[in-house]
This record gives structure tokens, C-alpha cells and sequence, in this order.
């Protein structure tokens, strides 16, 4: 009886605290709603089972709790059960699984006409690249990195000379512009996740991932690491804002790009172990810029 009582409560708590809680999604900035509306039917699908589940064995245990000359009936088996029990769990998982995969398949199919904008991580900062007048972005490689050039491009490579180097944590996007982040880490497993966006994906070193969204409101965001990268997790932050086309075209402008940069660069440059350079292959070429 008494477990029975902690059950019920324990599902009316449950509903409560939702209900009452202050932490809920934050105001969604970007084209992603189905992202949402696929976390909130299985937000649905996974409290009715919750609920009914619970207060199922909650009653459970009052309606057939020992008593004095009551008697167990004994079925080991009901097939009848068993497939209304089959049916009902293919319907809630089908009902999870099919919102997320139609999302996902939008997720990963970039419009044409999308900007391309690349995004480092390290221990513990971001950093950013934009294509230059030509659209393309150069090549890199670990074995390139150096003091004098972080981004690892290839100083050979004429597609890379006009390329637009970001070196701090702010990030600056048109409102309105479909953007492919292309992602790429320098050493551990990062992810680049800003809330407002609804979307995120893993950095892997040695590969380039991608996503691809639309921001629709002007604004200043948050850039979180959604993966535990090391002690200083909690640290590596940034901002992205939203802002009109021509703000953004003016702070383009401001950024120094590769060609700039090498011809400030120190004449003797930090090389990179070799052990590095060959634990991490080079990175394809990605077009599509900012125009």
C-alpha cells in the first residue's frame, strides 16, 4: 500500500514540477520548428507512457495487495496481452523515431544556395573562417599549423590566400542567409551548439562535419561546447549575432584575411611534430561563400 501511495505521488510530482518548472526551451531563432516539434511529441509519447505505466502498477498493487482469504489467479500467459502490448510500443516508438528522421534528413541536405562558414575548436576557444571573394574555401592540414598559422592552411594553395581568418569568440551572421557550418576540431571531440539554433554537431578530429540552418532573428547568442573536452569545458564559450546584411557586411570588412596575415607572420614559424601531422589527414576544399 505504502508503495503503491510513493508511486502515485511520485507521477503527480512529476507533472507538477513540469508544469510549474521555470527552465523551459529558450525562444527558437532559427528555421529548425521541426527539431522542436519532434522533441515535444516525444516529450508526449514518453509522459503518457509514464504516466500510465506508473499509475497502472500503482493500483496494481492496491486492487490485488494481499488480504486475508483472497486467492492469486496464476496466467502465465496472455497472448491477447502480449499483442496489445506489441502494437501499442511500435506505435509510440514509430511515433518517436519518424518526427526525428524526417528532421534529420532536412538537417543534412544543404540548400545550394547556403553561405559556408567554418567553425575551429580547441581546448579551449572557437575560432572562425569565411571564405574570400572567390567563394572557396583552402585547403588544410595539421601539418601546416603553426604559431604563425593556426587555421593550418596551406600556404601554397591560391584558393586560401583571400580566405577571412576569425581568431576570437564572436561570431557574426546575416539574418535571413542559410549557412552550412562546416566544423572542424584541432585536438579532442568538441561540439558547437547554440540553443536559439536548435541544431549542434560533434567536431572529430581528423574529419569535417557539417549542419546547415537559417537564422531568423537578430539577436546575440550563446556558442556552447556540448561535449566534455577536457577541464576547461565550462569555459569555451562564444557569441554569435544575428544581425542585418549590411552590419555584417561592415564587420566583415574589419577581418584581416590568410594573405594578410602571412605577410605580418614572424619569418620563423613553430613547425608541428611529425607524429601529429600524420595522426590527422588534410581537409578538402568546401565552397559556397557569403555573397
Amino acid at each position: 500500500m505504502r508503495v503503491a501511495i510513493a508511486i502515485a505521488a511520485l507521477v503527480f510530482g512529476s507533472i507538477a514540477f513540469h508544469l510549474l518548472s521555470p527552465w523551459w526551451q529558450t525562444p527558437i531563432a532559427s528555421n529548425w520548428g521541426s527539431i522542436d516539434s519532434a522533441l515535444t511529441i516525444t516529450l508526449w509519447i514518453c509522459a503518457i507512457a509514464f504516466v500510465s505505466l506508473n499509475l497502472f502498477m500503482a493500483l496494481a498493487l492496491m486492487r490485488f495487495r494481499h488480504r486475508p482469504g483472497n486467492r492469486a489467479h496464476y496466467e502465465p500467459e496472455n497472448a491477447l496481452l502480449e499483442k496489445r502490448l506489441t502494437f501499442w510500443t511500435t506505435i509510440g516508438i514509430v511515433g518517436m523515431l519518424a518526427p526525428g528522421l524526417a528532421a534529420w534528413s532536412q538537417y543534412v541536405t544543404v540548400p545550394k544556395d547556403a553561405a559556408i562558414v567554418e567553425a575551429v575548436g580547441q581546448q579551449w576557444q572557437w575560432s572562425f573562417r569565411f571564405p574570400g571573394p572567390d567563394g572557396v574555401l583552402g585547403t588544410t592540414a595539421v601539418s601546416h599549423m603553426t604559431t604563425d598559422n593556426p587555421f593550418g592552411l596551406d600556404p601554397r594553395d591560391p584558393f586560401g590566400r583571400d580566405d577571412i581568418l576569425v581568431e576570437t569568440n564572436e561570431l557574426h551572421l546575416p539574418v535571413g542567409k542559410p549557412v552550412k557550418m562546416v566544423l572542424r576540431s584541432k585536438d579532442v571531440l568538441h561540439d558547437f551548439y547554440v540553443p536559439e539554433f536548435r541544431a549542434k554537431m560533434d567536431l572529430v578530429p581528423g574529419i569535417v562535419t557539417y549542419f546547415w540552418m537559417t537564422p531568423t532573428r537578430k539577436g546575440k547568442y550563446d556558442i556552447l561546447c556540448a561535449e566534455l573536452c577536457g577541464v576547461g569545458h565550462h569555459e569555451m564559450r562564444g557569441i554569435v549575432i544575428v544581425e542585418l546584411r549590411k552590419d555584417f557586411d561592415a564587420w566583415l570588412l574589419q577581418q584581416p584575411n590568410f594573405g594578410q596575415m602571412m605577410a605580418q607572420a614572424s619569418p620563423v614559424q613553430v613547425t608541428v611534430p611529425l607524429a601529429i601531422a600524420h595522426a590527422h589527414p588534410g581537409m578538402t576544399p568546401a565552397s559556397g561563400g557569403l555573397r
